[in-house]
């Protein structure tokens, strides 16, 4: 390293140089179906008669609750791409002087209740007390199959797509800060009450998407879906155009912003829209279903809105609100690394 190379902060790496660094270091075979690519969120592999398709994430932010992180975070980038998550393998990397019996079993716990709740098989993985970590992480392998006719990619999205976001932001990050920093906002004058509502979001709205994939991938005109993770919505809009090679508007007025978060935002000082936000989901379907759609999401009980439309690459990746157009942000480094 010279001296006046750039040092990346926490956080992904930008996707220019992902997008090249991937294009020189990677290879593919006849049966890798969808490959290391900025945008996609999983690997996909013919079996012969079904796809296989493979995750992998790590959860890094969160301390408490963080097996059960680990299986929805993994599960949802599964069925986004229309496959059902059927075996997951982990690795728990726990710290050094601060393991105990207790935390190991209260980590195993939370991976087998989440993987039960979803059907999941816990089949295999590493465990170790690591050097150097001064909290646990767990980085989680799932894999999934889909019929070779259901199968999803980001990269399907094109252009004249509305984009729906179901359910709102930034549930994860929220969930997060409320768990993470619960004393020092309750010094701040944040009221129990809403701090204990924010840190129920993990369970309600919950961080899961499965069941809102599940309907999208049996939808006519869905072409992708996508879910906003770490950097939050407007990072994962940057990656499902970047993906299909579109432009996108994003109408600002339209996201759905949940009550705790936005305060929660606000008190901190956060952009809710880098903020990560697993349990939102991004949808693109041809303007003539995405009504459709829309009705079997209010049926089901579970809230969309329109927020985006996907347009020429030519027009760019846009925000739009009150104040006018101009390009819609991306956080590289998450919003929420500010409180830690």
């Amino acid at each position: 390293m010279t001296n006046d190379e750039q040092i990346f902060p926490a956080g992904k790496l930008p996707l220019e140089f992902l997008g090249a660094l991937l294009a020189r270091y990677t290879r593919t075979d006849a049966r890798l179906v969808t490959g290391p690519r900025v945008g996609e969120d999983v690997a996909v592999i013919d079996m012969g008669d079904r796809y296989m398709v493979v995750k992998t994430d790590p959860i890094t932010f969160a301390t408490d609750q963080i097996g059960w992180y680990a299986v929805h975070v993994n599960a949802n980038d599964i069925v986004t791409s229309g496959a059902r998550p059927l075996w997951m393998l982990n690795t728990v990397l726990l710290p050094e002087d601060k393991t105990t019996p207790s935390l190991v079993e209260d980590i195993f716990c939370q991976l087998h209740e989440a993987c039960e709740s979803l059907g999941i098989v816990l089949v295999g993985g590493h465990t170790e007390v690591a050097w150097g970590l001064d909290r646990p992480l767990v980085v989680g392998v799932l894999i999934g199959e889909v019929p070779h006719d259901r199968l999803l990619t980001t990269a399907d999205a094109r252009v004249g797509d509305q984009v729906l976001l179901v359910k709102g932001i930034p549930i994860e990050g929220a969930a997060i800060i409320a768990r993470e920093r619960h004393a020092d906002l309750v010094r701040q004058g944040i009221a129990p009450a809403l701090l204990e509502r924010a840190r129920n979001y993990l369970y309600d709205p919950g961080i899961s998407v499965v069941e809102a994939a599940y309907l999208a991938a049996e939808h006519p005109g869905v072409h992708a879906m996508h879910d906003p993770t770490e950097g939050g919505l407007a990072t994962a809009l940057h990656e499902m155009a970047f993906a299909a090679g579109t432009g996108l508007h994003l109408y600002a007025e339209r996201v759905p912003v949940l009550p705790e978060g936005e305060l929660l935002c606000r008190a901190l000082g956060l952009n809710p829209l880098g903020v990560i936000a697993s349990g939102a989901l991004l949808v693109a379907v041809a303007p003539e279903q995405a009504e459709g759609l829309a009705a079997r999401y209010a049926e089901a009980g579970i809230p969309c809105a329109h927020i985006a439309d996907l347009t020429p690459a030519e027009e760019g990746i846009l925000l739009c609100d009150a104040q006018g157009t101009r390009p819609l942000p991306r956080f590289d480094v998450d919003e929420i690394t500010h409180i830690f």
